[in-house]
C-alpha cells in the first residue's frame, strides 16, 4: 500500500545542514522486520514511523529506527517529528505529546509554512516549511560508576593523552535512555583531530556503551560546546547532532562543575567537521547540585515528500 514519507534536517533552520531523519507517516501494519528495512533503505542516521497513539489524548506513537536497530529515544527524531506533525496539523504554534517507547514526551512547537500533503510548500522556496520544537527529556541523566583510562580513550581516537580532559572533565559514561561515552577534549585543535580507531575502540571502550561523545569548549564560535559524535557501535561513523547525548549532557556538566541553584541554558554545535553544522540548545535546572529537569530544543525544515510503495 501507498506511504507518506517526509525527509527533513534537524537541528539546523537551512537545507542541507543538522541531521537528515526519514518519517513514515502512514506505518500502521509495518511489522518490526520492514521498518528495518525501510530505515536501511533510507539509510540516514534514524528514521521515524508514525502510529495512532495508544492514548487518545496524545498525538501520535512513534518508533525510531537506525540502520541498525530500533532506538528507546533520540533527540533528533523527537524533534523532526514534532515539527512535522504540527506541520500536517496545521499549528503554528503549539503543544504536542508524543508516545515513544521510553515514554511520553511533552514538545513545544512553533511553524512556519503550514500545508498538509506532498506538494504542499511547492513554489515556496527552499526550506519553506519548517519549524522549531523544545521537548521535556523523558529521563533524567545519570553517569555510571566506571572508570575509564585516558590512554584508552586517545588511542581509539588516534590521539595523544594529553588531549584527554579539561578543567575538571574526565572520560565518564552518562545516559538518558541511551548510554554514551563521554570524551572532553582539551581543545578544538583536538576535536578536529580526532579519528576513531574501530579496533582499539573495541578492544578497550567496547563495554561503555557503543557511542563516542566528543566535547569541547567552544573558544571560537558563539556556543558553549562544540561536540563530534562516533558510533562504530549504532552503524554510523559520524552523527550531525546527538539529542540523547545532549539529554544526559546535564549531569555530565555537574559532575565536574559547581553549577549554583536555578535555569541553565547550554548551547552545543555539532556537525561543523563533517559540513552539517547543527545547533542545539540544552536548558536544565539545578537543586542542591542534582538536575532536576532538563529540555532540548531545536530547529527542522521538510527536504522531501514521497511515497513508499510497500
Amino acid at each position: 500500500m501507498p506511504r507518506r514519507f517526509v525527509t527533513l534536517d534537524v537541528f539546523t533552520s537551512r537545507p542541507f545542514g543538522g541531521n537528515p531523519l526519514a518519517v513514515v507517516l502512514d506505518a500502521q501494519g509495518l511489522d518490526d522486520a520492514a521498518m528495518q528495512q525501510i530505515s536501511r533503505e533510507f539509510n540516514v542516521s534514524e528514521t521515524v514511523f508514525v502510529l495512532p497513539p495508544k492514548n487518545p489524548a496524545n498525538r501520535a506513537r512513534i518508533r525510531i529506527f537506525s540502520v541498525a536497530h530500533e532506538m528507546p529515544f533520540a533527540g533528533h527524531p523527537t524533534v523532526g517529528a514534532a515539527v512535522l506533525l504540527a506541520l500536517e496539523d496545521n499549528l503554528a504554534k503549539g503543544t504536542l505529546r508524543i508516545e515513544e517507547p521510553i515514554g511520553t514526551v511533552t514538545c513545544e512547537v512553533t511553524t512556519q509554512g503550514m500545508g498538509q500533503g506532498a506538494g504542499q510548500g511547492a513554489g515556496q522556496g527552499a526550506g519553506s516549511r519548517k519549524g522549531a520544537a523544545v521537548f521535556t527529556v523523558p529521563r533524567k541523566g545519570e553517569l555510571e560508576e566506571v572508570d575509564i583510562s585516558r590512554a584508552a580513550c586517545a588511542e581509539a581516537l588516534s590521539l595523544d593523552e594529553s588531549d584527554i580532559g579539561f578543567d575538571a572533565h574526565r572520560p565518564v559514561v552518562a545516559s538518558a535512555g541511551v548510554p554514551f561515552l563521554f570524551v572532553p577534549l582539551a581543545d578544538l585543535t583536538a576535536l578536529a583531530r580526532a579519528r576513531p580507531d574501530e579496533a582499539a575502540f573495541i578492544n578497550s571502550l567496547g563495554g561503555f556503551g557503543e557511542a563516542l561523545y566528543l566535547y569541547t569548549l567552544d573558544e571560537e564560535g558563539d556556543a558553549d560546546f562544540r561536540a563530534r559524535m562516533f558510533s562504530p557501535g549504532l552503524g554510523t561513523e559520524e552523527d550531525p547532532a546527538t539529542g540523547a547525548a545532549a539529554a544526559a549532557f546535564p549531569c555530565v556538566l555537574l559532575d565536574a562543575e559547581n553549577r549554583v541553584d536555578g535555569h541553565h541554558k547550554v548551547r552545543i554545535d555539532q556537525g561543523f567537521e563533517m559540513g552539517r553544522p547543527s545547533r542545539m540548545d540544552l536548558g536544565f535546572t539545578v537543586k542542591g547540585g542534582q538536575v532536576l529537569d532538563a529540555t532540548i530544543g531545536g530547529s527542522a525544515v521538510v527536504i522531501a515528500e514521497g511515497v513508499l510503495h510497500i
